[in-house]
C-alpha cells in the first residue's frame, strides 16, 4: 500500500493540534486567556500544592514554558505562589478570582470538548484521518472567512 504525503498521521495530528488550539484559543479570548493558560489553570486546580516540576511533567509541558505561562496568571490574580513546606520546591495554588474565572470558562469548554468528540468519534485509522482533516478543514474555512 502505497501513502501520499498529506495522508502522514504526524503531519495531520500536528495540523489538527493547531487547528484546536485556534479553536480553544478563539472560545477562550473573551476570557483574556489562552488554551495553554486555561491548561495551566486546571492543572493548579486539580493538583493543589503539586510542584512545578511534577506540575509540568504532568502535562508534558517544560518547566520554563509552565513558569512563563503562570507568570501572566500570577499578576492578574489567577494564582498564587504557595510557600513551600521544606527546601525550596515552587508550587502554585488557584485564588478565589481564579476558581471563578474556571466556572465562567468549564461549560464554553464541555460544549467544544462535545463537538469536537463527535468529529473523532470511534475512529479506525481512516477515520481517524479523516476527522483530522475534519477538524482542520473547519479551521481553514473560518480563516478563509476572516
Amino acid at each position: 500500500m502505497t501513502f501520499a504525503f498529506f495522508d502522514c498521521l504526524v503531519l495531520n495530528t500536528v495540523m489538527a493540534a493547531r487547528a484546536l488550539t485556534r479553536r480553544y484559543d478563539k472560545v477562550l479570548r473573551p476570557f483574556e486567556i489562552s488554551v495553554v493558560q486555561f491548561t495551566v489553570l486546571m492543572t493548579v486546580k486539580n493538583s493543589p500544592r503539586m510542584s512545578v516540576n511534577s506540575m509540568a511533567a504532568r502535562i508534558s509541558m517544560d518547566r520554563t514554558t509552565l513558569l512563563r505561562n503562570l507568570e501572566p496568571l500570577r499578576k492578574r490574580g489567577l494564582v498564587i505562589a504557595g510557600r513551600p513546606e521544606k527546601g525550596n520546591v515552587r508550587h502554585f495554588e488557584l485564588t478565589g478570582k481564579g476558581a471563578a474565572l474556571l466556572e465562567e470558562i468549564l461549560p464554553l469548554w464541555r460544549d467544544s470538548q462535545d463537538e469536537l468528540r463527535a468529529l473523532v468519534a470511534d475512529p479506525g485509522p481512516e477515520d481517524f484521518l479523516g476527522g483530522l482533516r475534519a477538524l482542520t478543514a473547519g479551521e481553514a474555512r473560518e480563516h478563509a472567512d476572516a
